[in-house]
């Protein structure tokens, strides 16, 4: 697993750090209210630049195709050329999910740390995600004659040709469910987990249900009970993005503790560590026991790349080796 060196901050957004970047069709949930809160956020814009970033924001919030989304983006790089730290903000999520424009988290990591290095408190949250350095910045950021480029495809597609069972879940879900898929394949891979088993796990929790809720509290997508998001620095479980980017790190977590042994970790995402080193493997409890058994159905694989210098290995694992 290849880990890029990052200085840790604190911190994590309310919905999209902003609500501004629509992570792959999140925008149709939250409607004029969100709109009405990211335009107020604007008030310190020069006119001219506000006037710009106003029609960015609502093409952005409005719109559902990808002619509309490069035109947000389009008006963002107006906007960064005059020197919007906000704008160099948006176009940067815009880049990091593929919103308009084609993915490219480099040029979302150079404008991370553009806006950052002005002070921009969430740009410099983003860069702890985003887990890269570099100043490659789109032409369009430079350049008043560039114009940002246009993506190649809105979602990710399943090869039919190699379902397995978590690819037939996934080509069963409903329509507004399946932004979820590209949402977790874009956040996996900068952790360098295998989306596969994230959806597996989210597929097991949830349902791909944003909003539930376990009688034990555990909340949202990946069903983070208030202590793990504590963990992990998630402040709201109930926003998408922060609850899949808690869940991932404690799997990625897991993973290095027991050493890329699925089942364990699986299991202890589950029952938690404790339990797992306590009872030396899977924890004979009928929920843990059941829910690792739907996840592995799910997910087939049994081992996973780990980064061993994430953690030192669990005792359990030490003993077996």
């Amino acid at each position: 697993m290849r880990c890029f060196g990052m200085r840790k901050v604190g911190g994590y957004q309310r919905w999209l750090w902003a609500g501004a970047s629509l992570l792959l069709a999140l925008w149709p949930l939250f409607g004029h209210a969100q709109e009405e809160d990211d335009l107020a956020e604007l008030t310190a814009e020069p006119p001219q630049v506000r006037s710009i970033m106003e029609r960015a924001v609502k093409l952005e919030l409005s719109v559902e195709d990808s002619n509309g989304m490069w035109q947000a983006a389009k008006l963002y790089c107006e906007a960064s050329l005059y020197g919007s730290t906000e704008a160099q903000y948006r176009l940067g999520m815009l880049y990091a999910f593929g919103r308009g424009v084609p993915e490219n988290r480099a040029f979302a990591a150079a404008l991370f740390s553009l806006a950052a290095h002005q002070g921009h408190a969430k740009a410099r949250d983003m860069l702890e995600t985003v887990q890269l350095r570099t100043s490659e910045l789109p032409a369009c950021v430079t350049d008043p004659s560039a114009l940002p480029e246009r993506p190649t495809a809105a979602f990710p597609t399943l090869d039919s040709a190699r379902y397995g069972n978590i690819d037939k879940r996934l080509a069963a879900l409903p329509e507004s469910k399946r932004w979820v898929i590209g949402l977790v394949s874009t956040l996996a891979g900068w952790y360098a987990i295998d989306p596969k088993l994230v959806l597996s796990i989210i597929n097991t929790e949830s349902n791909f249900n944003v909003g539930a809720r376990s009688n034990k509290a555990a909340q949202g997508l990946m069903q983070l009970i208030p202590a793990t998001a504590d963990r992990f620095n998630v402040r709201n479980a109930y926003d998408a993005t922060q609850n899949i980017k808690g869940g991932l790190a404690y799997i990625r977590w897991l993973l290095s503790y027991y050493r890329g042994d699925v089942v364990l970790a699986v299991a202890a995402y589950n029952a938690g560590e404790g339990s797992v080193d306590r009872h030396k493997g899977v924890p004979p409890f009928k929920e843990t026991k059941l829910y690792v058994q739907k996840v592995l159905a799910l997910y087939e694989h049994t081992t996973h790349p780990f980064d061993e210098q994430l953690t030192k290995a669990s005792p359990l694992v030490v003993r077996h080796n």
